[in-house]
């Protein structure tokens, strides 16, 4: 969940491979500790949910580097299409410390550590695993926005090394991935909105796994391992407030404003184009519920607000058929109601409601402009 920007000069990447290699080679003193790194949200796109990273502390081997399952390469060829269909490759990395906390403190980011309690023989044994990792094929993982991430990750790397699964969600587990996310969006409502409409059916699940930063934070509080706490108390390493964002247009005012334009205006034009949006979007929802591997878009149901049928609609209607352009109106109606009452218990029904809301008024509207009069007889 951390954008890594690969702006090292050579001589650094160099001499933190070096370090690396060279620390491979010998034992942890006594005196290292490891410890999971929590860092605060941002408000860039790729900071919402903060970030986690382990750190390896040692002053008698002069070694203090933090391991970052969260770096990916803009460089790759064809990003965009990649990471769409989610066969992006992340990747591990190291830093130094004191890189590390600099990005973060330029950024205005939090940063907590958790020391792990391990004995010698497990600190070095993660830490081999860690470096084993670094070094072969399997620094590279395919990026899964649930599955596997910056936190699912280092969750893995922990527990195998325990040889069990020790660290378990401790919270929210009777909620659904959906609502666990829903507040990470403070600020920014048009990624809130889009995130709610863009997910299918996985995120619907109960949020069982440990995938958040401050998930894995919060339960490592309360995870116990061979009678005794897993890691220390939380220490604040920087502590900065997060910033709510103020944006003119980035809000559910202009939201609002627009769809309540379209219910007032009354106009055909602005009915065929909102529902020319609508169908577009449900089009490109069906796209990328097939092309893509990320389970969190398949399966949504959203597209029965934004329906492709809805293209249909306006085809008939352009052709002046009104009879066709008629039973369509009324089968999205259909649709709609069907949408609505499926989405009461859902966590973004809220934020759906005004356009649904809009959808039902446009709809009745083209029904009612195009359904045959009954014939008065005398």
């Amino acid at each position: 969940m951390k954008k890594v920007l690969l702006q090292k000069t050579l001589f650094s990447l160099l001499l933190m491979s070096f370090a690396i290699g060279f620390s491979q080679n010998i034992p942890l003193s006594k005196y290292a500790k490891i410890s999971v790194i929590t860092c605060g949200l941002g408000n860039e796109t790729y900071s919402y949910f903060g970030h986690t990273a382990i750190r390896v502390a040692d002053p008698i081997n002069n070694l203090d580097v933090v391991y970052n399952y969260g770096a990916f390469d803009f460089r790759t060829q064809n990003f965009v299409a990649k990471f769409a269909k989610g066969d992006l490759q992340y990747f591990v990395v190291a830093h130094s410390f004191p890189d590390f906390i600099n990005d973060y403190t330029y950024e205005k980011r939090s940063v907590f550590e958790q020391e792990l309690l391990l004995s010698e023989e497990l600190k070095q044994k993660l830490f081999d695993k860690l470096n084993a990792v670094l070094m072969s094929d399997e620094r590279y993982y395919t990026y899964k926005f649930i599955d596997k991430n910056c936190t699912s990750m280092v969750v893995d790397v922990v527990n195998s090394t325990l040889g069990g699964n020790v660290i378990i969600k401790k919270e929210d587990t009777d909620k659904t991935y959906r609502s666990v996310l829903f507040p990470y969006f403070k600020g920014h409502f048009y990624d809130q909105l889009g995130t709610s409409i863009i997910f299918g059916t996985k995120v619907d699940q109960l949020a069982t796994r440990i995938f958040l930063p401050f998930e894995l934070k919060n339960s490592l509080d309360e995870t116990t391992f061979q009678g005794h706490l897993l890691a220390g108390k939380s220490k604040t390493l920087l502590n900065f407030e997060k910033e709510t964002p103020t944006s003119w247009w980035n809000n559910i005012y202009t939201y609002l404003f627009i769809l309540g334009f379209v219910v007032l205006v009354h106009n055909k034009i602005v009915d065929k184009i909102y529902l020319l949006i609508l169908s577009l979007m449900g089009v490109f929802f069906v796209s990328v519920g097939f092309y893509s591997f990320h389970q969190e878009l398949a399966m949504n149901y959203n597209v029965f607000l934004f329906s492709p049928l809805l293209l249909i609609l306006l085809f008939f209607s352009i052709i002046k058929n009104k009879k066709w352009t008629y039973r369509f109106a009324v089968l999205h109606l259909i649709l709609l109601i069907g949408y609505s009452i499926f989405m009461i218990n859902k966590a973004h029904f809220l934020i759906v409601l005004p356009m649904i809301i809009t959808s039902g008024f446009v709809l009745v509207r083209v029904a009612i402009r195009n359904k045959k009069p009954i014939p008065i007889i005398i």
